[in-house]
């Protein structure tokens, strides 16, 4: 059995995508989609995702896009282990709530910033989107207030969710030393064996960035 990931390593949601195989242990055949070349209008691709988005996962002809509900999925089909995604309802709305704050605050925060920056050749961050970026950070900043992980005591796919796409908005609008919880949050899951599966991609954004923005 193959999993196929249509993928793009500097996109934050795919690399959520990856961070969740990793730590299951499952084998993805990642097929790269290069949006600056518009492969994602394909019609082979549409045809499997009408939003022609990536991530998106074919598990023997099942099509599932949206990495928050391929995370659920792989977790609730592969794994036995449930501690990422618990089965105690309280903890899974705990999560779900959190994967909409990437959803529908962070992430959106991210797109309108680079995608002036990839598309327009834009060489500066304006000011509201630098403050919508800082508002997230505020936001995360209490959410993890006398907590070590996003959505209580232990890793779940909340921490998987957001962290590459705060990790991606802090080579955007540098995370300020005043947020110590998003700061040691960060740090814990750097030193995780998993955590090479958001770094590569990461790393691969922040020098593409800084070349655009130079």
């Amino acid at each position: 059995m193959v999993l196929k990931l249509y993928s793009l390593d500097t996109s934050p949601p795919v690399r959520a995508v990856y961070l969740t195989a990793e730590i299951l242990g499952l084998q993805l055949e990642r097929i790269h989609m290069s949006l600056m070349n518009e492969d994602q209008l394909r019609p082979e691709f549409v045809k499997l995702n009408p939003q022609h988005t990536v991530p998106t996962l074919d598990d023997d002809g099942k099509i599932i896009w949206d990495s928050h509900a391929i995370m659920i999925y792989l977790v609730t089909k592969y794994s036995k282990d449930r501690s990422l995604y618990p089965e105690d309802p309280f903890t899974r709305a705990v999560i779900h709530q959190k994967q909409h704050f990437d959803s529908g605050l962070a992430f959106p925060a991210f797109i309108r910033i680079v995608m002036p920056i990839l598309f327009e050749k834009a060489k500066t961050i304006p000011q509201s989107s630098i403050d919508e970026v800082v508002t997230v950070y505020d936001f995360l900043e209490t959410f993890l207030e006398g907590k070590n992980w996003v959505a209580g005591d232990f890793l779940t796919l909340a921490d998987l969710s957001l962290l590459p796409t705060i990790t991606t908005l802090d080579c955007l609008v540098a995370i300020d030393e005043k947020y110590l919880n998003i700061k040691g949050w960060i740090r814990r899951c750097s030193t995780l064996s998993w955590y090479h599966a958001n770094k590569k991609g990461l790393d691969e954004f922040r020098n593409r960035i800084n070349n655009l923005l130079a």
